[in-house]
């Protein structure tokens, strides 16, 4: 299926972008649907699983010794959909950077003055 021909998701939710025959058509259902925030994530794996622990750390004060993050949600993935993930990412940030300017993957947050 080429994007243009995805079905039509959910607000939020990304396209289907799966090779199937034309006929095929991915449904999503929602209605248990739950949003998280996360601004950390920790990534494991073993030859079976790709695991994905997403979490928030609230204190990004320089000259911290010890960090605290508390991890609250856990993604497991067989080693072929982390890929296709890792590969749906990278287009996702791409399509952002040609919009919105290049990302730079600083190791301390940006703080606007108001």
């Amino acid at each position: 299926m080429k994007q243009s021909e995805s079905t039509p998701n959910a607000p939020g939710l990304p396209s289907a972008n799966l090779s199937q025959s034309p006929q095929s058509a991915v449904q999503f259902d929602v209605s248990n649907l739950q949003s998280s925030y996360a601004n950390v994530c920790n990534v494991s794996s073993t030859r079976e699983e790709v695991v994905l622990a997403f979490g928030v750390n609230t204190g990004w004060e320089r000259g911290q010794t010890n960090i605290q993050v508390q991890l609250t949600n856990r993604i497991v993935l067989n080693p072929y959909a982390a890929k296709r993930l890792a590969i749906v990412l990278a287009r996702v940030v791409t399509e952002y950077e040609s919009r919105f300017g290049t990302l730079h993957d600083d190791v301390k947050p940006h703080t606007n003055a108001a």
